[in-house]
């Protein structure tokens, strides 16, 4: 009994520390909207025989999974550090760069699988990407002030690496394909490039940075940003006929299964 009440205890002390910070709400609300763009996902890619949907289904859904684990684990007081830097102690969510390590390179393979990529340039993009956020943990991790912007630079750079191939080098290939995959990829690589270049800016604004922007906020932004880039890029994908192989693709339906994302330039 006395054990019962102790792990009690122990649960409401550990409630009362998660919600003591003012982000648990977006964090609770991340962890909500991943958990239900997976179980979405997974309704949806029920049924789906096409081999080349399946593909995209399985590495569409595999996103927002891994990203609803890590949102929980950030919840529940999992993936939160204090680094001292600029003369004071500050909350880092590292968290959340094991949620882009995992997530950003299926991104991108969804990219590149739309548009036929070949191996050597997804290899490529994988290890910029990796670069990438491997170097934006270390410069959020860095307590020397001045070496965390060196180290952002760097992040930023393999960003801008992988845009650059992106929009140029991806949209070449999907000129010469079939419109439903072309007007499905520029509306994606759209996305992609508006949302990902948000990042190092919220980044350098926030308390991984110069601190204009405080915890409660710039949390509340890459909740907003993680979801679009994942949940909502989800939903435009699997709702197109470009991801189906071209020999069983299912007639438009209520669901808008088969259905082609509007495009945009």
């Amino acid at each position: 009994m006395m054990t019962t009440l102790q792990s009690s205890a122990g649960i409401v002390l550990q409630a009362a520390e998660i919600t003591g910070r003012p982000e648990w709400i977006w964090l609770a609300l991340g962890t909500a909207l991943m958990g239900l763009g997976t179980l979405y996902f997974m309704i949806r890619a029920m049924g789906v025989t096409d081999a080349g949907a399946k593909k995209f289904y399985a590495i569409t859904t595999l996103i927002p999974a891994i990203a609803f684990t890590m949102y929980l684990a950030m919840l529940l007081g999992f993936g939160l550090t204090e680094v001292s830097f600029a003369g004071a102690e500050h909350p880092i969510y590292w968290g959340r760069y094991a949620d882009w390590l995992l997530t950003t390179p299926l991104l991108l393979l969804d990219l590149a699988l739309l548009v036929d990529a070949d191996r050597g340039t997804i290899l490529g993009l994988v290890g910029a990407d990796v670069i990438m956020i491997g170097t934006g943990l270390i410069g959020a991790l860095t307590e020397v002030f001045a070496f965390r912007f060196i180290w952002w630079a760097v992040s930023t750079a393999a960003m801008l690496y992988i845009l650059y191939v992106l929009f140029f080098g991806f949209t070449k290939k999907a000129a010469d394909m079939d419109e439903d995959v072309a007007s499905t990829f520029r509306v994606l690589r759209n996305l992609t490039i508006v949302l990902w270049s948000a990042y190092p800016i919220v980044w350098l604004i926030g308390t991984e940075g110069v601190g204009a922007v405080p915890l409660f906020v710039e949390t509340l932004i890459f909740m907003i940003l993680d979801v679009s880039a994942k949940v909502g890029f989800g939903l435009l994908l699997l709702r197109s006929r470009a991801i189906f192989s071209g020999t069983s693709v299912p007639e438009p339906s209520a669901g808008g299964e088969g259905t082609t994302a509007a495009a945009g330039d």
